[in-house]
């Protein structure tokens, strides 16, 4: 591994400290939105000794960067439409994550191509996509080639086998939300000043050039101005909302396209993901996914407020139709469905459909000086987060970050960590230690420190969900949470599993006390 992660500090920063610090003095870089790109950014510029400062008006990771396929990786299917350049670079960016970056966070996971009689692609075409790809890759992940239906169906029970051949090939999966959680964290232990629930409602100009912004903390009410040389706009698909803050007059410069995802109970959960492929460009994804199965994704137009986005009945309908393409109807059936959630992705504009649209990122600089950054890909936010952090950092004649992949806080091989918790605390069930390992790497011993006085900590928040009491105060002390959403959606797996309504009553006591 190159270097150590950043330590986690000795005492927890309150809300109250964070809000005062940014409140206070001139920082070199505010960073506007505290998704993947806004969080890379923040992070790259406060590995240069820069003075950072980065809010969100909802939650770290809150929006598009939790709802993605929890994927980091190549893009198979972007070898058609030409992007191999975009396909090389995920390619070594997930590596990187895997080996350097967030190695607790970021797993290997094998992906079976279901080539059916409906497929609208010529077999030995997918079949020669799939040695190019691995090609990009350097065959560094494992065998890739044909696949007997058997063994197929062994990695992913529920497969249909009528008249279809499989091909694997690998890539990586990721928890979206930790691995932004873990950039926002890894930036504070360099310097940086975080705040979500923060939101922008005016940006301050001097001259005609925009150093800073009007900060309205929406958990307590309070206003106040973060003065910065230089403010990057990385608010995803608010990313011309603040764009009219700078200039009224400012045209739209992206489009939205919106992806739902289903999660679904299964009893026998797959060790492969199934890619089928569709019409118009699209795949349909089947991941296996903390024991459950993670189907998805739609990418349709979407028109609207971007908080106004929602998974519909029809949006349900399509993600199960599409699923039925390679899987049986007994695995994929409505009421196996425990949790559903929709992101949206935005994208540059352009004559072509949305699911072919390039995934490449643009940054443009507004009359005000304001850089805003618009699309990419989760694959590769750390890249992009350097590209843009030494864009800023130029502009106010500051040093470029170091391309060169970091740990991020807690980084660790996930095994080892699990095998030093199952050492220390004999009395925990091993799932959970394995699942602590997997979510906070290192780190996991510092949640479990207050449960050696408190045994109460221990115990699970929902019975049946590997998520202990334990991570719900550290949740709200070291970690930002500031609602039962933030504990229950992106600092624990209970909504995604279906379980916020019963873990709301378990979190709540501690939100009373935290908030």
């Amino acid at each position: 591994m190159s270097g150590a992660p950043p330590s986690q500090s000795a005492v927890p920063v309150s809300r109250a400290e964070r809000l005062d610090q940014l409140g206070t003095g001139t920082f070199d870089v505010l960073v506007i939105g505290a998704g993947a790109t806004g969080a890379a950014t923040a992070w790259a510029a406060a590995r240069t000794g820069a003075k950072v400062a980065l809010v969100d008006g909802g939650d770290v990771a809150g929006a598009t960067s939790s709802a993605s396929s929890k994927l980091l990786h190549g893009g198979l299917r972007y070898l058609r439409t030409g992007q191999i350049g975009l396909v090389r670079e995920a390619h070594r960016e997930r590596q990187l994550n895997a080996e350097i970056v967030a190695p607790h966070l970021v797993k290997p996971l094998a992906f079976l191509l279901s080539v059916g009689p409906e497929c609208p692609y010529p077999a030995w075409q997918l079949r020669l996509g799939v040695v190019a790809y691995s090609a990009i890759s350097r065959f560094r992940d494992g065998d890739s080639g044909h696949l007997s239906a058997a063994h197929a169906s062994a990695l992913a029970p529920g497969l249909r086998l009528d008249g279809r051949s499989f091909v694997r090939y690998h890539d990586h999966q990721t928890d979206d939300a930790r691995l932004v959680l873990g950039a926002v964290r890894s930036a504070e232990a360099e310097g940086a000043v975080w705040a979500n629930h923060a939101e922008v409602t005016e940006l301050c100009l001097v001259g005609g050039r925009v150093c800073g912004a009007e900060v309205r903390d929406r958990i307590g009410g309070e206003t106040l101005t973060v003065n910065a040389r230089v403010v990057v706009n990385a608010s995803g698909p608010w990313v011309d909302e603040l764009r009219k803050l700078e200039d009224p007059a400012a045209r739209p410069s992206v489009r939205l396209s919106k992806g739902v995802h289903l999660v679904l109970a299964t009893e026998h959960p797959p060790v492969a993901a199934v890619t089928s492929p569709l019409s118009g460009g699209r795949v349909a994804f089947a991941i296996p996914w903390h024991g459950m199965l993670l189907l998805g994704t739609t990418d349709e137009p979407f028109e609207g407020p971007p908080g106004a986005v929602a998974v519909t009945e029809a949006d349900q309908a399509q993600v199960l139709r599409e699923a039925l393409t390679s899987l049986t109807s007994d695995v994929v059936r409505p009421d196996l469905v425990r949790a559903s959630f929709a992101g949206l992705r935005v994208l540059p504009l352009g004559a072509a459909g949305t699911a072919t649209a390039p995934r490449e990122t643009v940054v443009t600089s507004g009359p005000g000086g304001m850089l805003s950054v618009a699309g990419g890909k989760l694959t590769t936010w750390r890249r992009i987060g350097i590209r843009v952090a030494a864009q800023a950092l130029a502009e106010i004649g500051e040093r470029a970050p170091n391309p060169a992949a970091a740990p991020i806080l807690g980084a660790a091989n996930a095994s080892d960590v699990c095998a030093d918790l199952v050492r220390r605390h004999p009395d925990l069930d091993p799932i959970a230690c394995a699942h602590l390992a997997a979510t906070y790497g290192t780190l996991a011993h510092d949640v479990l420190a207050p449960a050696v006085d408190n045994p109460d900590l221990y115990e699970p928040i929902v019975p049946g969900a590997p998520d202990l009491l334990a991570q719900v105060p550290y949740a709200f002390e070291w970690e930002g949470a500031c609602t039962l959403d933030d504990v229950l959606r992106r600092r624990t797996t209970l909504a995604i599993r279906g379980l916020a309504g019963p873990g709301r009553l378990r979190v709540e006591p501690y939100l009373a006390v935290a908030v």
